[in-house]
């Protein structure tokens, strides 16, 4: 009888088992990232490259048109057209790009959160929280109400400004 083992004894085989297997697959892991970071920096310089060499191949064609232009123009004026040309395209590109950064909106429900940790993390200690403080609101005055107390009849009110009167024409 052998082949019993202790508990103590059984559960150290597991928890060796289960740390090689967890080193096994934090290996693994490793490994194919290793290979996908190495792909994807191949894929990038490549990319890049494609990038300058469409670049340059964009002058040729518009030096082309420039030199196909000054069959019929002087050269000075197929270059001017050839320029106008780019700078259009430039203008579109531009405002166009503008328009879509113009349409980026923050996300409402993260600016809510972050105005109430701000409030949160401004409020005293003891101070209620402040989405249990009523909204202050104001009367048909103009006044606001509820947030603080009437001035009393000891507090002057603003004088009424008087109308001035005209002045003479001689001074």
């Amino acid at each position: 009888m052998s082949d019993k083992q202790s508990l103590g004894t059984m559960i150290s085989g597991v928890t060796q088992d289960l740390s090689t297997l967890l080193r096994g697959e934090i290996e693994l892991a490793k490994a194919e990232l290793r290979d996908s970071a190495r792909n994807a920096g191949k894929g990038g310089g490549l990319l890049a490259g494609a990038a300058v060499f469409g670049f340059v191949s964009l002058l040729f064609l518009f030096a082309t048109l420039a030199w196909t232009l000054n069959i019929w123009l002087p050269t000075w004026a197929a270059w001017l057209i050839v320029t106008v040309l780019l700078l259009i395209i430039t203008a579109v590109l531009a405002l166009v790009g503008k328009k879509q950064l113009d349409a980026i909106k923050a996300p409402i429900a993260l600016q809510e959160d972050i105005e109430k940790t701000k409030a949160t993390l401004q409020r005293k200690p003891g101070s209620p929280l402040p989405s249990a403080m009523p909204a202050p609101t104001t009367s048909p005055t103009g006044t606001p109400t509820g947030t603080a107390a009437a001035p009393s009849a000891a507090t002057p009110a603003a004088p009424a400004a008087a109308p001035r009167p005209p002045a003479s024409g001689a001074a």
